[in-house]
């Protein structure tokens, strides 16, 4: 749910469907769907991911976390993925039509890559070629810790996964051998999704850039401002360019409290705009204090349809 930086290197996502009838150079807005509370039932998820659709966003995102050392609930105190994010979406996929289906982010080095290819390549399959497959390299050690993997070398974990990944999902086989997972010409993999599931990467770090670079696809800056933004997304235009990939920048924002006004937030989401964002992502907080309130206003005001801002 993110991305875009100058419109020669942005293009339109193959998971968001171009029966989409908003104008094509307009950003797309999504929807960070809530999953901070256990107590929240799932049919709520089903019923926000429903609203979005019919209200018009682009598509909904789940974030993602396997044990954290501290409570769910509202970031940056809390932690959010309460619920399994792939397991999720694949529920959501057979509840949706239209939108655009990812993780912001899935925690790629803490994942083991062959059930995570086979993961992503049947939620491709299942929603129609909708799923993307958003990834990080994580930040919390405590994490790491508890599933005996190590967090020095979690970049070059990512990286070797993801390159797995595309190399199962473009239908090559054996022999493989990437010094962490090997197989010989024996090795089977299926569903071979139609187009290999597309990549959004998160981080503001040059091994971000460099990787988003080099996989395509998307790029997610988190926790900057729209200038410093439109510097990364600058970087990864020229990095994008020497590799000759395509990659669109965006990056998330929060509303989830009576703080702000709409007109404010409306607001916030043109300076991204601005700032050449192709995505924006918008978490309105939890489900029990006016999500659904917060995500309808925002799409009225800023006239969303087909999944891209009209005004």
């Amino acid at each position: 749910m993110s991305d875009a930086v100058t419109t020669q290197h942005t293009t339109a996502h193959p998971a968001v469907p171009d029966a989409v009838t908003g104008r094509p150079d307009r950003m797309r807005l999504h929807v960070v769907l809530p999953s901070e509370a256990g107590t929240m039932p799932a049919p709520e998820l089903v019923r926000l991911a429903r609203e979005a659709e019919e209200l018009g966003y682009a598509g909904v995102w789940l974030p993602d976390h396997l044990l954290p050392p501290g409570p769910y609930g509202r970031p940056p105190e809390g932690y959010g993925g309460v619920y399994e994010a792939l397991t999720t979406l694949a529920f959501l996929a057979a509840a949706t039509e239209r939108l655009t289906l990812g993780t912001s982010v899935l925690i790629a080095p803490l994942r083991e890559p062959l059930l995570l290819a086979r993961q992503s390549a049947t939620l491709a399959r299942l929603s129609g070629g909708r799923f993307v497959l958003g990834v990080g390299v994580g930040w919390q050690p405590y994490e790491f810790a508890a599933a005996g993997v190590g967090f020095g070398d979690r970049g070059a974990r990512t990286d070797r996964t993801l390159r797995l990944v595309r190399h199962l999902h473009t239908g090559a086989g054996g022999p493989y051998d990437d010094g962490q997972v090997a197989f010989d010409g024996r090795a089977v993999f299926a569903p071979v999704p139609r187009e290999p599931v597309p990549f959004l990467i998160g981080g503001n770090s040059d091994a971000a850039l460099r990787r988003a670079a080099e996989f395509g696809g998307h790029w997610q800056g988190v926790g900057l401002t729209p200038g410093q933004f439109a510097e990364r997304a600058a970087e990864l235009a020229r990095r994008a360019a020497s590799r000759g990939t395509r990659v669109t920048a965006g990056t998330r924002i929060g509303w989830d409290g009576p703080d702000r006004t709409v007109a404010d937030v409306a607001a916030e989401v043109a300076d991204w705009e601005a700032a050449g964002a192709a995505d924006l992502g918008v978490w309105f907080g939890s489900a029990d204090a006016g999500f659904a309130d917060r995500m309808r206003a925002l799409a009225e005001r800023t006239g969303v349809t087909g999944g891209r801002v009209a005004r």
